[in-house]
C-alpha cells in the first residue's frame, strides 16, 4: 500500500470502505442516481474511481468527467464527451454528429483536441442538443454506463458568479434532471460529487426540487481503529518500525478520522525518521511533527485549500460571516449561541437579511464539515483545522462577546 497525500488511489492502494462501496454499488446496479457528499479530503473521488473500477470488471462503462474548471454548459459537456474518449463507439456516435468538425479519424486525434473540436462546436444555443444526444448514446450503448460528474457544485457556483443570474443554474439541473428521466430504465445512472455543497446552493436559490431524483449519501470519516488500521498498515508497507500507541496518537491528536490527514501524518512522520536517520517512529516524534510540520509551512496547502474552497461556496458577505464564526470557534473553542446573537447585532446594519444569512452559512459550515452542532454551540470536529485556524487568528479576533454592542 503506497502512501497517497494528494492523488486519488484505486486498486491495491485503496483502503478500507468496503461497506460504503457496497452500499454505491446497490445504488448504482438499481439505476438509482447519486447524489455523494461528505467533507473536503474525505476521499470522495477515490470511491468513486474504485467503484468505476469494479464496475468495469462487471461488464459496466465508466465515464469519469471533472468540471471544476467549466464556467458554462458547454463546458460540461464536451467534458463528459471527453470522459468518453476512450470508449470509441460512444464518442465516434457523438462526434459523427458534429462531421463538420472532425474531418480526421477520430482514432488519429487527442482526447486534448477532441475536446477543443467538441466545445468549439458548442455555443449558448446548441448545448441541450448535443448534450440530449450523448446522454442518449450512453442509454444505447451495448453496457450499461455509469456517469461520475465531480465537482458539479464548483462549476454551478463559479457560472452564477460570472454572470449573477441563478436562472441559468435553474435551467442547467433542470435540463439534466429532465434528460435523465426522459431516458427512463436506459439512462446512464449518474452520481455527482463535489468538494462543496450542492444542497446548501440549491435551497439558496430556493431551487431545491431541482435535485430530488438524486440520492444522497454521505461519506464519513473512518472511526479511531480504522484510522489506526491504516496508520499500521502504512507503516509495515514502508518497512517503518513504530512504537506502540503512535496510530493511537495520530488519531487523538487530529481529531477525526479524514483519511487524507491520516495519510498525510504518517507521510511527514516517515520523512521526519528518514531526515533524522531512523527506521522507527515514536509518539514523542508525532508531537514534533504535528507543530514544525502539519501546522508549519509545508503543511500550509492541504489547510489552506478549506479556506479557498469555502470562499468559492460563498458569496462575499456569507464568506465574510463564515470567517467571523471559524475564527470564533476556533479562538474561544466553540461558537455559542450568544455569540450568534453578538453577530447578529454587529452585522445588523450592513446585512438587512442577517439573521438568515448567519442561519445558512452555519448550514454550509456544517455540511461541509466545518463544524458539527453541539450541546452549547458549534465547534470544530477537527483538531488540526480548530488549531490552525486558532493560529491564524490568534491575536487578530477580537472575541464576538467584548465586542456586544451596549445599544
Amino acid at each position: 500500500m503506497r502512501s497517497s497525500t494528494g492523488r486519488w488511489v484505486n486498486g491495491n492502494d485503496f483502503f478500507n470502505r468496503e461497506t460504503e462501496l457496497m452500499i454505491l454499488e446497490n445504488y448504482v446496479m438499481e439505476q438509482n442516481h447519486v447524489l455523494l457528499t461528505g467533507q473536503r479530503r474525505m476521499g470522495k473521488t477515490s470511491v468513486v474511481q474504485e467503484l468505476g473500477r469494479r464496475l468495469e470488471e462487471k461488464g459496466w462503462t465508466f465515464l469519469f468527467a471533472d468540471v471544476e474548471g467549466a464556467i458554462c454548459p458547454e463546458d460540461v459537456i464536451a467534458d463528459i464527451a471527453r470522459s468518453a474518449y476512450r470508449i470509441r463507439s460512444i464518442i465516434s456516435r457523438f462526434c459523427t454528429g458534429m462531421t463538420r468538425l472532425f474531418i480526421d479519424r477520430i482514432e488519429e486525434i487527442s482526447a486534448h483536441d477532441i475536446h477543443l473540436k467538441i466545445r468549439a462546436g458548442l455555443d449558448a444555443g446548441s448545448w441541450q442538443r448535443h448534450g440530449e444526444q450523448l446522454f442518449h448514446i450512453c442509454a444505447t450503448h451495448d453496457k450499461p454506463v455509469l456517469l461520475v460528474i465531480d465537482e458539479l457544485p464548483i462549476f454551478l457556483k463559479r457560472m452564477l458568479q460570472h454572470d449573477g443570474n441563478a436562472q441559468r443554474v435553474d435551467e442547467f439541473l433542470s435540463w439534466l434532471r429532465r434528460v435523465l428521466q426522459s431516458l427512463g430504465d436506459n439512462s446512464p445512472t449518474l452520481i455527482i460529487s463535489g468538494s462543496i455543497g450542492l444542497e446548501p446552493l440549491v435551497r439558496r436559490l430556493g431551487i431545491p426540487d431541482r435535485i430530488n431524483h438524486l440520492f444522497p449519501y454521505r461519506l464519513a470519516p473512518w472511526d479511531r481503529d480504522t484510522s489506526v488500521e491504516c496508520f499500521a498498515l502504512l507503516a509495515e508497507s514502508h518497512q517503518l518500525i513504530v512504537e506502540d500507541d503512535v496510530a493511537e496518537k495520530v488519531y487523538e491528536i487530529l481529531g477525526v478520522g479524514i483519511p487524507h490527514h491520516v495519510q498525510s501524518f504518517f507521510a511527514r512522520l516517515r520523512d521526519f525518521a528518514i531526515m533524522h536517520g531512523r527506521d522507527r517512529i515514536t509518539v514523542e516524534d508525532v508531537s514534533t511533527v504535528y507543530r514544525t510540520e502539519l501546522l508549519g509551512p509545508p503543511g500550509q496547502n492541504d489547510l489552506v485549500h478549506y479556506e479557498t474552497r469555502l470562499n468559492e461556496a460563498l458569496e462575499g458577505e456569507s464568506y465574510s460571516i463564515a470567517m467571523e464564526v471559524l475564527a470564533e470557534a476556533a479562538t474561544q473553542d466553540v461558537f455559542t449561541t450568544d455569540a450568534q446573537f453578538c453577530l447578529q447585532q454587529l452585522y445588523a446594519d450592513v446585512i438587512h437579511d442577517i439573521d438568515e444569512r448567519i442561519s445558512d452559512t452555519l448550514g454550509v459550515l456544517v455540511h461541509d464539515g466545518y463544524l458539527i452542532p453541539s450541546d452549547d454551540g458549534y465547534r470544530f470536529p477537527s483538531r488540526l483545522l480548530k488549531d490552525w485556524w486558532s493560529a491564524r487568528f490568534r491575536g487578530h479576533h477580537v472575541p464576538l462577546e467584548s465586542r456586544r454592542s451596549d445599544d
